[in-house]
């Protein structure tokens, strides 16, 4: 019996099981994508924001020549920032972030130049702008010529000497005295007329176009802009002054090469059809 039970342990030793061997993991070549199939996203390009520092006369034409300038360059905001000449030419030279200075005289230009914020083989002319005397449409004073500026009595709105127009309607006035139809006290006499000194050209045609004053001396194209309120009385080119705008990049603006595309749009021939097409002539 032993025996026996000793061969019976014997066989079941002999029986252990084998452990299944196991899988072999399958390992997927890697696909290999063409170079041309390889789509990677591109980068965009940073935001810029252009600060167009004009003269007030420009207004409605640079708001335009922005608009242009956005859709041919995108990603670029251009934003103006529109008073007298005088003014934006101080506020540059005391550190206010811009970029692009248009103005609507050399004098000003020569202010920032001086100050180191313009250098001067930068800058161009790009238009060209003339006086005008507007009346009310309804005109009290009965005003028909130039020589009716000097009437007793007359409420007269002129821009400050301090802006552009305001030293243009001055050299105006000087030229026509100089005139025997005008007579050597014409200015003068005109002068003693002004009820009000503006800060800038806009401020003028709003108030004569108020009825606030007999008359007022502006851009010609201020003038269209208030054609169904107000009558013209043309200036001969011989005693006007004609307004030339000069344009530059500023030696401090946060994005040169977009300033100088600026520039060099605004003197396009698309930017001055626009110019153009708000009463401005070609430089």
């Amino acid at each position: 019996m032993l025996m026996a039970l000793f061969a019976l342990l014997l066989s079941g030793c002999g029986q252990a099981t084998t452990p299944a061997p196991s899988p072999t993991a399958v390992v997927a070549a890697p696909t290999t994508v063409p170079a041309t199939e390889v789509d990677p996203s591109p980068t965009d390009a940073p935001a810029i924001t252009l600060n167009v520092f004009a003269a007030a006369s420009l207004t409605d034409a640079f708001q335009e020549i922005a608009t242009a300038f956005e859709a041919a360059n995108p990603g670029v905001t251009v934003v103006c920032n529109f008073a007298a000449s005088q003014q934006l030419a101080t506020q540059i030279n005391e550190g206010a972030p811009a970029d692009v200075f248009a103005s609507a005289n050399r004098k000003q230009m020569d202010v920032v130049i001086d100050g180191g914020m313009v250098r001067s083989e930068q800058v161009q002319n790009f238009a060209q702008n003339q006086l005008v005397l507007i009346v009310p449409k309804e005109n009290p004073a009965d005003l028909q010529t130039l020589a009716d500026l000097a009437k007793p009595g007359l409420k007269l709105i002129l821009a400050d000497k301090a802006v552009p127009v305001g030293q243009y309607t001055l050299d105006f006035l000087t030229k026509a005295s100089a005139l025997p139809e005008y007579g050597a006290t014409y200015a003068e006499a005109v002068l003693a007329n002004v009820v009000s000194y503006e800060d800038d050209v806009r401020s003028v045609l709003v108030k004569v176009r108020l009825g606030e004053a007999d008359a007022g001396v502006v851009y010609t194209t201020d003038a269209a802009l208030a054609a169904d309120a107000l009558v013209q009385i043309s200036i001969p080119e011989a005693i006007n002054s004609i307004a030339t705008y000069p344009i530059a990049p500023l030696t401090k603006s946060a994005a040169p090469e977009v300033a100088q595309a600026f520039v060099e749009f605004v003197r396009s021939a698309e930017g001055q059809a626009i110019l153009n097409t708000y009463g401005f002539s070609s430089y």
